[in-house]
């Protein structure tokens, strides 16, 4: 915010924005297309001609500043600093070809998301969920788990009340569908998330209508809406869906005298459509709408000014110029990613062969353990081998010597062949032990060499693990910014009548603007068919949960547009299907 010094020439004024509040010093003789150009050229706004700046008089009635008239002159409250709200005045047809600077999508995007939120348009709850998730991704660009952790949204207004009172759904479990739908979003830009919100609400029944108590000739309340389209009217207690519609291309003048408004159709031989606005001071503003929308309407369908096509070439240029450095920024993060995953595939085959070396460490260990042993082992076996053989010597020497000894008597020899019978076996006990002994060494110096194979292997299994190069991270290979940009792509008015008349359309408008119309809006079922399956989805999913007191009487009479498959555009075009003769007297049975 701004405050300039005060002068006794000069007053105070606040412009509040969707996103911004200002205040000017403006002289005391400035006109309200001063004070606008202001506040246009701080915002950086070039297409003025749908915005205005709208304020409460001293009678509560809400009015639009007139460019032509001094300020103070405009019967807005004395208050210092004079408010006055910078808002969209009249609403496009088709956003994405209509809407051009980034700055006018953006106002456009936060006022229509701030008219669903306060239920001054209405929304169906799936839609609900659907545009929430634009406006997460445009706050908080593409979702990323590791950031975004359950709760995020817990301070964030994104759904109607109506819709949260609605369904017998926590904070946590509405959070999970519109994150399920703002992880789908990855890779759209703010100024494109943003355009897919307008997109979806453009098609919303009360998306850009301006709406007028009216009373027939009869008495009957009504209302009149109006739109960037046409003049609608709607029954008292349905805004959504109008009873009768009058096209731009068929209106060729809208007056009013004191409370009766007359509109004169294009057909001079069918009757005058007339209705009478109960607030006298509301029917310069009525009138002031429908020769904005009017003069947008036409301009629409002629070539673009030289600035439109300057402002859209540049738009183009900065559009592309973004796109590029996005993917600039997206390769360089893609890179760091890779880098960041091919660090920790190498910190693991570190850690895996550290591990190897641990392990053939121990084999070693275990080998050289094991080796030990059985020397052992196998030099016990050898002693008592040599000491068997040393006993069979000996018990072979006493056989000997048994035989030698001369028994006189027969008993004595007898004997002595017994004790030599019985030395003789156990002689050949003692050698088959003596030779199963020497088969165990023998075994034993096998299992040795084999061991001592196995600590030869390990050791060389260990000295190659040691012989690995060592990984050195802070010598990891950094990109420079030379090999990034050889990555990267080469990239290359609203009008103020002061009379209560205005001539909308002459006769030979009528002709030239009949094939633009007839074409119009042919391929809208084909482009939202695939939106229509997505939010059957989600409507299929949140309506087992759906507390049935709770609908309104929107809801149902939405509910029943789309049980007959019908949409905006396609109840437009029926009620217009008739003579306007015909409409103008069923406006009058109402």
């Amino acid at each position: 915010m701004s405050v300039l010094r005060r002068n006794p020439k000069t007053f105070s004024v606040r412009v509040t924005t969707m996103d911004a509040e200002l205040e000017f010093g403006i002289d005391w003789k400035a006109t309200g297309r001063q004070l606008f150009d202001l506040v246009a050229r701080t915002i950086g706004l070039r297409e003025t001609w749908y915005f205005g700046l709208r304020f409460i008089d001293h009678k509560g009635y809400i009015s639009w500043l007139k460019m032509d008239k001094k300020v103070q002159e405009q019967g807005i409250p004395k208050t210092s600093p004079m408010p006055f709200l910078f808002a969209a005045k009249f609403y496009p047809e088709e956003v994405s070809e209509e809407l051009i600077q980034e700055i006018t999508q953006h106002l456009f995007f936060l006022q229509v998301k701030q008219q669903i939120l306060n239920e001054e348009v209405y929304c169906p709850p799936e839609a609900s969920v659907l545009l929430a998730s634009y406006a997460v991704q445009a706050k908080y660009g593409d979702y990323d788990h590791n950031m975004h952790h359950p709760g995020f949204l817990a301070s964030e207004e994104l759904l109607p009340q109506r819709v949260v009172e609605q369904f017998d759904m926590t904070a946590e479990m509405w959070e999970e569908r519109i994150t399920a739908w703002y992880s789908e979003h990855q890779g759209l830009m703010r100024d494109e998330a943003e355009m897919e919100y307008l997109k979806i609400t453009q098609d919303l029944e009360m998306y850009g209508v301006n709406y007028f108590e009216i009373k027939n000739e009869k008495g009957t309340d009504l209302y009149l809406g109006v739109d960037a389209m046409g003049l609608n009217v709607y029954e008292i207690d349905n805004k959504l869906v109008p009873k009768i519609s009058f096209p731009w291309s068929e209106i060729r003048n809208v007056s009013y005298k004191d409370k009766k408004f007359t509109i004169k159709p294009i057909d001079k031989k069918s009757p005058d459509f007339c209705f009478i606005s109960p607030r006298l001071r509301l029917n310069k503003l009525i009138l002031d709408l429908c020769v904005g929308n009017h003069e947008l309407f036409m301009q629409r369908r002629r070539a673009d000014t030289m600035e439109v096509q300057q402002m859209k070439a540049q738009a183009k240029e900065e559009k592309a110029k973004r796109h590029i450095e996005r993917h600039k920024l997206m390769r360089e993060r893609q890179l760091r990613e890779q880098a960041e995953r091919d660090k920790e595939d190498m910190e693991k085959q570190l850690v895996h062969f550290r591990d190897e070396a641990r392990l053939a460490h121990d084999a070693l260990m275990r080998s050289e353990e094991t080796a030990e042993l059985l020397g052992e082992k196998a030099q016990v076996a050898e002693e008592e081998a040599m000491l068997l053989a040393q006993k069979a010597n000996q018990a072979e020497s006493e056989i000997n010597r048994i035989r030698v000894q001369a028994i006189k008597t027969e008993e004595e020899r007898r004997m002595m062949e017994m004790k030599a019978h019985e030395a003789e076996m156990i002689a050949t006990r003692l050698a088959e032990e003596s030779d199963r002994r020497a088969m165990e060494a023998e075994r034993l110096k096998e299992q040795l060499v084999r061991a001592r194979e196995a600590e030869k292997n390990a050791k060389e299994k260990l000295i190659q693990v040691t012989k690995l190069p060592l990984l050195d991270f802070t010598s990891a290979h950094v990109i420079t910014s030379s090999e990034l940009e050889k990555l990267q792509l080469d990239g290359d008015f609203a009008i103020e009548s002061e009379s209560n008349s205005y001539e909308l359309m002459t006769d030979g408008d009528v002709e030239k603007l009949s094939k633009e119309i007839e074409k119009e809006r042919v391929d809208y079922l084909e482009k939202s068919r695939h939106l229509q399956l997505q939010l059957n989805e989600l409507k299929s999913e949140i309506e087992v949960m759906k507390v049935e007191e709770k609908e309104t009487e929107f809801d149902r009479i939405h509910n029943e547009l789309i049980d007959r498959g019908e949409t905006k555009y396609i109840t437009l075009v029926r009620i217009k299907s008739g003579s306007t003769k015909a409409r103008v007297a069923f406006f009058e049975e109402l």
